[in-house]
């Protein structure tokens, strides 16, 4: 599995409609930045069989340092979620073949003997 970046899509689309790369880079900012400032001022975006993207409000809580062991405050704070749209999970699913890191618990389990039947 790789990393795609921005940079990499927006070739992508710009050799698949023909157009100018810087053209499509524009184009794919200022889509982002729209997104961010709707996101900012609290409202959702949905983007139908894709997604939705909204901001979730989190509780202060008391947590504590792992290292000194202090209790602490973590504050309110405002939270982007995602959730996964029907379509995306389904083609998601359909693309992924065996779940990731399921090859070396299939190995592991393998490998162990089987225990014993239960009467």
């Amino acid at each position: 599995m790789s990393t795609v970046t921005k940079k990499t899509l927006g070739d992508r689309i710009a050799d698949a409609l023909g157009e100018k790369r810087v053209l499509v880079k524009k184009i794919i900012q200022r889509f982002l930045d729209e997104a961010v400032k709707e996101l900012e001022k609290g409202n959702r975006i949905e983007f139908r069989d894709f997604g939705v993207f909204e901001v979730r409000m989190r509780k202060p809580r008391m947590a504590q340092n792992p290292r000194t062991l202090e209790r602490v405050l973590v504050p309110l704070k405002r939270a982007v979620k995602f959730k996964t749209g029907r379509l995306l999970k389904d083609r998601v699913q359909k693309g992924m073949g065996t779940p990731r890191g399921a090859e070396k618990a299939a190995r592991s389990s393998a490998s162990s003997p089987a225990p014993p039947p239960s009467p």
